[in-house]
């Protein structure tokens, strides 16, 4: 696991970092010997909790020639549909992932109103379109904040992003940042010479300087990184690490997620979600395929999406995990009907298509569609916010819980959206 970012995942600059919470790696190697099983504490754990898994498809994908295909039209690109073990059809490209479709299902009818990256990729994390005067958090913050109340015995952080930075928590507070760490499960060493016995003695002596601060009501800032100090001494002391040790699992099973950094992310994120965590984002970037578009898609990126994406939710089937795990597939907008010059795909957010299923959320269904070319969405559309609020309530958030901003403004969780009623279980 190495920091993908200048800053730390909660949010402190890697100086500070070093100088306040730096050495408490050099106790890595003893935490991880200590007794129990990472499978024991899942058990644990996932009596009474839900979680989620976001694939994050980075630049926005041509869901025309993957979820949404039109053999025939003008627009239809050359890629063929397959039969799926759900209701509708994929592309021939994604065999493994069509074998899973009862679990999964398609909603093709998403018309959003942002074909921006950086706005798009706002406003589909959060459920809200960029806004200068307030922050909003994304969906694994508030999905953490939300579910952290039932798992006391969680020490890892309860929002990891995998392989690629996530968006922020906004007005909930830096504690519920996401933590980024890259596939392979690795934590980059900080050699401080300072022995175990020595670092115990520093962490304690900082915590009373911190605590003596937050008395003189410096504020919610001072509470948040007295809080990011307690978490990464509990994160490196932890057993629970045992989480990222990707390496640990068999061959055959890293085999069949593919050992590129998308399918060891999500080996990784299936091993999070057994050890409690809320809520873990795995990127898997490169679909602003302005040019050669199929090339791309049929070489590079659905051969290492129909891997991984399968296995994982195979396996998630498998463990009896998937009934409480959500797994969301999305990117920022998907890309135009029509193929450009280029032999390429523009930005499009008009008509496009997400896939989502478990934790409550019907599977094998295709919900929505698009005209016969692909440019508008003739049944009702569904925006950033309809589908965060299906998934908030799959994970059993309640719709009717507000936030308040730092100014006092009230905030209506995931937007205020509507439930996407055909995948909502009765």
């Amino acid at each position: 696991m190495r920091w993908l970012n200048k800053q730390t995942p909660y949010g402190m600059n890697r100086r500070h970092f070093l100088q306040h919470a730096a050495g408490a790696s050099a106790l890595m190697g003893s935490s991880l010997a200590l007794g129990g099983t990472l499978r024991a504490h899942a058990n644990e754990l996932a009596k009474n909790n839900k979680s989620a898994i976001l694939l994050w498809m980075g630049g926005g994908p041509a869901t025309i020639d993957l979820w949404d295909l039109k053999p025939g039209a003008a627009t239809g690109g050359p890629f063929r549909p397959i039969s799926t073990t759900g209701e509708g059809q994929i592309c021939e490209h994604l065999p493994q992932v069509a074998k899973q479709m009862h679990n999964l299902s398609i909603v093709r009818s998403m018309s959003t109103r942002e074909a921006d990256h950086s706005r798009g990729r706002y406003y589909m994390h959060t459920g809200f379109v960029p806004n200068p005067n307030i922050e909003h958090p994304s969906y694994g913050s508030v999905i953490a904040h939300e579910l952290m109340a039932n798992r006391e015995d969680l020490q890892i952080p309860p929002f990891i992003s995998v392989g690629g930075a996530s968006e922020g928590p906004g007005f909930l507070g830096m504690a519920w940042a996401p933590f980024s760490v890259s596939s392979s499960g690795r934590i980059r060493n900080l050699e401080m010479g300072i022995d175990d016995s020595r670092l115990v003695q520093r962490m304690k002596t900082l915590d009373i300087l911190e605590r003596g601060f937050v008395a003189q009501k410096r504020g919610i800032p001072a509470e948040d990184h007295m809080k990011v100090l307690k978490q990464t001494f509990d994160l490196m002391t932890s057993e629970q690490m045992k989480a990222f040790e990707v390496d640990q699992e068999p061959e055959t099973v890293k085999e069949r997620y593919g050992t590129g950094n998308f399918g060891q992310g999500c080996l990784l994120a299936r091993r999070l979600v057994e050890a409690g965590v809320p809520f873990v984002e795995v990127d898997l970037g490169g679909w602003d395929n302005h040019q050669n578009v199929h090339t791309t898609l049929r070489d590079q990126r659905l051969p290492t999406l129909d891997q991984a994406m399968s296995a994982l939710v195979e396996d998630l089937e498998k463990r009896e995990l998937l009934k409480d795990t959500a797994i969301i597939w999305m990117g920022e907008f998907g890309r135009t009907p029509t193929i450009n010059g280029n032999a390429g795909r523009d930005h499009w957010a008009r008509s496009w298509s997400v896939v989502v299923g478990g934790a409550g959320i019907k599977g094998g269904l295709v919900v929505g569609e698009t005209d016969a070319d692909g440019r508008r969405v003739t049944s009702e559309p569904y925006s950033a916010e309809d589908l965060m609020s299906t998934v908030c309530h799959g994970l059993g958030i309640s719709l009717k819980t507000t936030y308040h901003s730092k100014s006092g403004r009230p905030m209506k969780i995931a937007g205020g959206g509507k439930l996407i009623s055909p995948l909502v279980a009765t």
